[in-house]
């Protein structure tokens, strides 16, 4: 099943359910796909449904940290809320060592010697970590194993 049809089954099941958050949460999500196959006028696969997910939970994860600084921390209960569920729809997180045996490999693949081949290296690897690794962390790696 696909995870536009995933979420379609959940936003029903929620609807029936009486989970009014739950629900709000999901059709944002649903909107924000929407939009996205709109403004591009395409259909958007799970990799890229992945990616929307990912900048959506990029934004709160900001959003949550903005909140705290400011002491609003009713706020930032509701961007955590927010999270929980959009993380359910995401794969499982790889370990730290799955992660580092794929930037050795593609380190090697790509011929990689300094920090200027960094693009090179990110390039490889992300498609392979799409939405189970944090790509901050994964260029942070790939930048320390380079000698950047």
């Amino acid at each position: 099943m696909s995870l536009k049809q995933q979420l379609t089954d959940d936003m029903k099941a929620a609807m029936k359910g009486g989970e009014k958050d739950r629900l709000g949460v999901i059709r944002l999500v649903n909107a924000a796909i929407k939009q996205r196959e709109v403004d591009e006028r395409i259909v958007l696969d799970d990799a890229q449904v992945l990616a929307v997910l990912e900048k959506m939970l990029k934004q709160r994860k900001d959003s949550v940290t903005q909140y705290e600084g400011a002491g609003r921390e009713d706020l930032a209960a509701v961007e955590r809320y927010e999270m929980g569920v959009i993380e359910a729809y995401m794969p499982a997180k790889m370990s730290a060592a799955e992660i580092d045996a794929i930037v050795a490999k593609a380190i090697a693949d790509a011929g990689a010697t300094s920090a200027k081949d960094m693009g090179k290296v990110v390039g490889l690897v992300k498609p392979q970590v799409a939405g189970r690794a944090d790509m901050g962390q994964v260029s942070a790696l790939v930048k320390q194993k380079l000698g950047g």
